[in-house]
C-alpha cells in the first residue's frame, strides 16, 4: 500500500476465503492484519462475486448488493473502474498461474492518491 501524496507505505497480510453461495456465486472474505504508520491491527473486507454476462468474468458486489466492479483475467477485460464520490478507483487483474493472481488499485481524486497492490496465492487447506 502506498499513499502517493506523502510517500506513506503500509502492508496487509492475511487470508481470503471464497465460499459458494446459493445463487451460484461466491462470498469473498478477506481478513488479516494491516500495518500503516497510524494504525496496526485487524482488518477485513467482504464482497460477493457473481457470474457476469460474459463467461470470462465475475461481477463483484458489496455485501449490501451495490455493484463494485468486474473481475476478469482476459487481456481485453482485465481492467475496470469504480467511482466512489469524489475519487476514482481503477483496477487491473493479472493471472500469475493456476494458483495465483495479482490485482492493483490505482485510486485518484481530490481525497486520495493511492496505489494498492495485492497478490493472492492458493494455500493447502
Amino acid at each position: 500500500m502506498l499513499d502517493r501524496s506523502d510517500g506513506t507505505r503500509g502492508t496487509f497480510s492475511g487470508v481470503v476465503v471464497f465460499t459458494p453461495t446459493d445463487d451460484g456465486g461466491l462470498a469473498l472474505r478477506e481478513e488479516g492484519t494491516m500495518h500503516w504508520p497510524a494504525f496496526t491491527g485487524p482488518a477485513s473486507r467482504d464482497y460477493v462475486l457473481k457470474p457476469a454476462p460474459r463467461p470470462d468474468a465475475l461481477d463483484v458486489f458489496f455485501p449490501d448488493g451495490r455493484p463494485f466492479h468486474r473481475m476478469s483475467f482476459t487481456p481485453d477485460t482485465s481492467q475496470d473502474t469504480h467511482w466512489c464520490d469524489p475519487d476514482t478507483y481503477s483496477v487491473s487483474y493479472t493471472r500469475q498461474g493456476p494458483d495465483a493472481f495479482r490485482y492493483s488499485w490505482d485510486v485518484t481524486g481530490p481525497r486520495k492518491d493511492l496505489l494498492l497492490v495485492s497478490r493472492l496465492a492458493r494455500v493447502a487447506a
